[in-house]
């Protein structure tokens, strides 16, 4: 079945996560499209800084979120305060929602050292496991399809699945904070963390200063009263003077 072009596009920053370069004519054999509808997708990616573009194809730039593995090497003091600060507003009994990610890892470790007798859903084995080092958690791990690079779970049963709970918060990384939302580099995480906004009476959204006025793929959420951004460095006051008028509350650690 052809693809639509978001879904075309997808699979083009999908691609580049596995290969560091890409050329039209392969792009285009592999798709099954035309040269033309190659070079108008690497355009508007290349707009959304999802790709680079080259002479004769596209590379993968540095702001393509690398693998899980990686990005737990990276910025680990800042997403060891973040995790701090947010594990602050967690009380014992809360049911949660948790996405995966490098800096929810982190809150997840510090959660179970911190709180007790909570209820945890996620789509993430990093976190369950993390998670499960404190028997007085419950753990509730979604059912779906699995990304062993990310160690995630996705797909329309993840989705079904969230549809039976209810949070208190959910708890959910990005790989890039802009006035529109967050957003995912991923387009099956991204729908889920929109799903578990949805299931949730407030959401924290942790997010190191790395992250701030970079966009990605899947914008999943939108500012309101009931979401909270936590990050290591003062906003741009332009993104700060948005989340003010959205009514958003902003935790710098």
């Amino acid at each position: 079945m052809r693809q639509s072009k978001s879904e075309r596009q997808a699979r083009i920053v999908a691609e580049l996560r596995a290969a560091p370069a890409l050329r039209v004519n392969e792009l285009a054999e592999r798709l099954d499209v035309s040269t033309e509808t190659v070079r108008r997708d690497f355009s508007e990616l290349e707009e959304r800084g999802l790709i680079n573009r080259t002479y004769g194809g596209a590379m993968r730039p540095m702001s393509l979120e690398p693998a899980l593995a990686e990005r737990e090497q990276l910025m680990v003091f800042e997403r060891e305060r973040i995790a701090s600060r947010a594990v602050e507003l967690i009380e014992d009994n809360d049911i949660l929602m948790i996405g995966g990610g490098a800096t929810t890892l982190h809150f997840a470790r510090r959660l179970a050292a911190e709180r007790s007798h909570l209820t945890v859903i996620t789509h993430a084995f990093s976190i369950a496991t993390a998670l499960a080092s404190n028997p007085l958690h419950k753990v509730l791990m979604l059912p779906g399809q699995y990304d062993g690079r990310e160690g995630l779970i996705s797909g329309p049963d993840t989705i079904d699945a969230l549809q039976k709970y209810r949070a208190t918060r959910a708890i959910l990384g990005a790989s890039g904070v802009t006035e529109e939302g967050p957003s995912d580099a991923g387009t099956g995480p991204g729908l889920i963390y929109g799903a578990m906004m949805r299931r949730s009476a407030e959401t924290l959204i942790l997010a190191d200063h790395s992250k701030i006025g970079r966009s990605s793929l899947s914008v999943y959420g939108v500012w309101s009263p009931q979401v909270s951004l936590v990050t290591d460095k003062q906003l741009p006051p332009a993104f700060q003077t948005h989340l003010m008028r959205e009514k958003t509350s902003v935790l710098v650690v």
